[in-house]
């Protein structure tokens, strides 16, 4: 191949180039180099603190069986990044039986983001670098600075963007808490004043249904707070937990049947297989529940609400399915997300806190929640809670030194 040609493909093959993260790209790139000119390890130094730190490195010859203990060119990067200047080293004419043990180094000075570093070449029983070798290592030094340039700005405007998104999501809660705060402030300020006017009398059907409103919003204020309070206290960690035998089957028709004591008109399925104990919060598995009941008469206002539970060999597994509208597909990577709210849903009070503190309880009870939705279809949530074995075991123990039971 003309050299013209090899220059070419290094170009192509430029780090900046690659798709994916930082160090596959750097894998791609020296794999490809190694074509023309041999080297059994590389590294990528930087000065971190005045401490010399690998940012990538690689066993790609000879070094890959014996990599904890084969040469990875500190001293001479330390010396390379002191002077600016390109060092070469050969180990001393001894014939030693492991090829491993007679590093050829190779140095080069690089200028990163983060600061100064090197890049290290190390080639076992030689031959030594010549000068087309280093002509090679100079251009791949040249290729890394301009990649990692790159991607180190890619970086900071993803971190800018994230930045961006999370200030406007902060902004959109301040919004909205001013609009949720206010709606029921509002009422009880309305009613309130309604009922203390004295020149008016009302009828006592008319000061039930105006202290019912008042009633009603006062609740919504709270559990506005509520969700307020435990959003922090779960951002902290100090949101606190009871972790106690809980059987997810029985809990869930608790909760079915207190949510029909309040919606008689809401139907629920239930397809409940028995499930052993698990260790979890049953106050927060509530709150995790009820809250998607709250979300499914609000968004799927009428629809059935389908719900399962499968016992698997490490996990109980949760499904809850409505059949409503369903979550556009753009929404759902965000949905569990901090201050998050369903674009074109402003016409629904929320905070967008509700889904964060279902996640983040999870999370607590070392288990995944995840949502799947089909656009006029519906909406369905899974809830994965991790079995404890030692409390199965004792339960088994229990049940064979009871067999009467």
């Amino acid at each position: 191949m003309m050299e013209l040609d090899k220059l070419e493909l290094l170009a192509v093959l430029h780090p900046s180039n690659g798709k994916g993260d930082w160090i596959k790209c750097l894998d791609s790139f020296f794999r490809e180099l190694r074509k023309y000119f041999v080297f059994d390890n590389i590294v990528v130094y930087r000065m971190v603190e005045g401490s010399l730190e690998p940012e990538y490195a690689r066993a790609i010859g000879r070094g890959r069986r014996k990599e904890a203990e084969a040469s990875w060119g500190e001293q001479l990067a330390s010396q390379v990044i002191s002077s600016g200047k390109i060092i070469s080293s050969m180990p001393p004419d001894v014939q030693e039986p492991d090829r491993t043990a007679s590093p050829h180094l190779l140095g080069l000075p690089l200028m990163l983001p983060a600061g100064a570093g090197a890049l290290v070449f190390v080639r076992f029983g030689g031959p030594n670098f010549g000068d087309e070798q280093t002509a090679w290592a100079l251009l791949a030094a040249c290729q890394v600075m301009r990649g990692s340039e790159s991607h180190s700005r890619k970086d900071t405007l993803e971190q800018l963007d994230l930045a961006r998104r999370h200030s406007q999501l902060q902004d959109d809660f301040i919004a909205t808490i001013s609009h949720e705060l206010h709606t029921p402030l509002g009422f009880i300020k309305g009613y309130t004043t309604s009922l203390m006017r004295s020149d008016t009398s009302w009828d006592p059907a008319t000061q039930k249904e105006f202290l019912t409103i008042i009633d009603e919003e006062t609740d919504q204020l709270v559990m506005l707070i509520d969700r307020m309070m435990d959003s922090a206290r779960l951002q902290s960690g100090m949101m606190p937990m009871d972790f106690q035998p809980v059987r997810l089957d029985v809990l869930l028709r608790d909760i079915v049947m207190k949510v029909q004591g309040r919606h008689a008109e809401l139907p629920v399925h239930l397809d409940l297989a028995p499930a052993s104990p698990i260790l979890a919060d049953m106050v927060r598995l509530s709150q995790v529940l009820n809250n998607l009941f709250d979300n499914a008469m609000k968004y799927a206002p009428g629809s059935a609400i389908d719900i399962s539970l499968r016992p698997q060999q490490d996990h109980q597994v949760i499904h809850f399915q409505d059949h409503g509208p369903g979550i556009p597909a753009e929404s759902l990577p965000f949905l569990f997300d901090r201050f998050f709210r369903v674009p074109n849903s402003s016409n629904r009070r929320g905070t967008g806190l509700g889904l964060f503190i279902c996640s983040q309880i999870i999370q607590a009870h070392r288990g995944l929640i995840s949502v799947q939705s089909i656009p006029g279809k519906g909406t369905t949530f899974q809830i994965e809670l991790p079995v404890n074995r030692e409390l199965d075991s004792a339960r088994s123990e229990n049940d064979n030194t009871n067999p009467g039971r």
